[in-house]
């Protein structure tokens, strides 16, 4: 390879590397206001002290949910099937409570029922935020 290539190259995965990094930060501020929104519907089930314990929180469900989460999923497969899929909001629900646990008192989620009624609204919400606020913002506004 020519020297200018190779620059280029660089270049290129440099600009990449930001991206992604852009990328991954924009979608964790989205999550976390979608949190801030959740504690203030349900104030008697989710607690977030303020948006910065909100910002971490969101940050430590980001790293359970790429680590612990696919553990849980693949172990409950058999669970899951048997129940059409209705166990799945109950592995959200435990990584919102560790996330409870890791945190202390900065952030608090309160009871079963209402956990596992907020764990779906919280995926139904970063759904929403994901396809319509997300990928316009990091598509220019440009929809195909």
């Amino acid at each position: 390879m020519k020297k200018e290539e190779i620059t280029t190259e660089r270049k290129w995965n440099k600009r990449e590397s930001i991206s992604r990094s852009l990328d991954i930060f924009i979608h964790l501020v989205g999550y976390t206001l979608v949190l801030i929104t959740v504690s203030m519907i349900f104030n008697d089930t989710v607690f977030v002290k303020n948006i910065y314990w909100g910002f971490l929180a969101v940050l430590i469900i980001f790293v359970l949910n790429r680590t612990i989460k696919p553990v849980l999923t693949w172990l409950t497969i058999p669970l899951t099937a048997m129940t059409l899929g209705l166990f799945y909001p109950l592995i959200n629900a435990f990584i919102l409570k560790l996330s409870d646990w890791i945190l202390q008192s900065n952030f608090n989620v309160h009871g079963v029922w209402m956990l596992i009624i907020v764990s779906v609204v919280i995926s139904i919400m970063n759904a929403i935020m994901d396809n319509w606020i997300i990928d316009g913002i990091l598509k220019g506004g440009k929809r195909k």
